[in-house]
């Protein structure tokens, strides 16, 4: 297993270079500030594969060392991530986003657009999908890739026609007995005037309401922000499931910081203490499946993330369609109803985080 897993990172760096960037993606690949270490050593390979190509001179030897021990590195980083970093990883710039998906996952997607009340929301997506021989319908969160495209998709904050789009696709599944898949990446809801104005609240509300009682299976994935509502609006679900490295909370750390902190120091402690991570909330049951990424994050190889996610898809739009409705909306809203555990740490503890 280890061989093999040296002999694709081998291969990767073959192809695209020690500063590569994911498939498809032609930019150098962001460095984020935990990867230094990392960096250097893909220097060092790059400058040595630069000079064999030049001198003409057999370095196999020293650069099979160097990308074990690059390989070494990447497994024990990712592999001991603090949450603060797995924030950073779930941001990433080159991360998959949901037309990513769509491109690598659903073999054909017709898109829905508008909620026949105000307008259409780029931020999110919505449209009919096949996915491993199942017919979905597929909502997602878009961030958009470009600046011109983030700012059109307002960074993936959606506003209330947004959540209306989704909840009209939703009872488009019901009629037509499609089950429903939701992929969630946003740091929340909209937060302007313009979309209070237009009822941000309401609408979340109204989606987990309709949600809790749709007549049709739902699976929803947090692919690499969940930030409070404007997550939940799109992700009461049979089954809720993360990627490792995204995350999934009430309020980001850095609101949960200003709040109490008054400023930015406290972010990398309020990341612990918030237990936002996929294992963290595997642990206190809030999730019910962490589906692997490929070594290193999705933005390194967003094709094998793509395919873990089609996997768990599929598998589990399977199970869900052999249950009985009936039974699948008791257990939706016993799901729901049974979370409440919590983790209450000593009261010097306590009083010291507070300080």
């Amino acid at each position: 297993m280890a061989s093999t897993a040296l002999e694709g990172v081998a291969g990767n760096w073959a192809s695209s270079g020690a500063t590569g960037s994911p498939a498809g993606n032609s930019a150098p690949r962001h460095i984020l500030p935990f990867e230094q270490p990392l960096a250097s050593l893909e220097q060092q390979i790059e400058e040595l594969e630069r000079l064999q190509a030049s001198k003409q001179t057999d370095f196999s030897s020293e650069l099979r060392l160097l990308r074990e021990n690059y390989t070494a590195l990447l497994k024990k980083t990712y592999e001991n991530l603090s949450a603060w970093e797995t924030i950073q990883v779930a941001r990433h710039p080159q991360r998959p986003l949901f037309l990513d998906y769509v491109n690598l996952v659903c073999r054909e997607f017709r898109e829905i657009h508008g909620d026949r009340l105000f307008g259409d929301d780029p931020a999110i997506r919505c449209g009919l999908a096949r996915i491993g021989g199942h017919k979905v319908i597929l909502i997602g969160h878009h961030k958009g890739r470009t600046t011109k495209e983030k700012v059109a998709c307002h960074f993936g904050l959606a506003h209330p026609e947004g959540y209306r789009k989704a909840l009209r696709a939703m009872k488009l599944a019901e009629k037509f007995s499609l089950p429903v898949v939701t992929l969630v990446d946003t740091a929340g809801a909209y937060p302007g005037i313009g979309a209070e104005e237009r009822g941000q609240a309401e609408s979340i509300a109204r989606n987990m309401m309709e949600m809790a009682r749709l007549r049709t299976p739902i699976v929803s994935i947090i692919t690499g922000e969940g930030g409070s509502g404007g997550a939940l609006g799109v992700a009461v679900a049979d089954r809720v499931a993360m990627f490792e490295y995204a995350w999934y909370s009430v309020i980001s750390p850095e609101g949960c910081s200003a709040i109490l902190y008054k400023g930015g120091e406290g972010v990398e402690k309020m990341a612990e203490a918030l237990k936002l991570t996929a294992k963290h909330l595997k642990r206190l049951g809030i999730i019910d499946n962490v589906i692997s990424e490929p070594l290193g994050g999705a933005h390194r190889d967003p094709a094998a993330a793509a395919h873990n996610l089609e996997l768990y898809i599929t598998k589990t739009v399977r199970d869900l369609k052999r249950c009985k409705i009936e039974n699948l909306l008791e257990r939706r809203y016993e799901r729901f109803r049974q979370m409440g555990e919590y983790v209450e740490g000593t009261r010097r503890a306590t009083a010291k985080a507070a300080s």
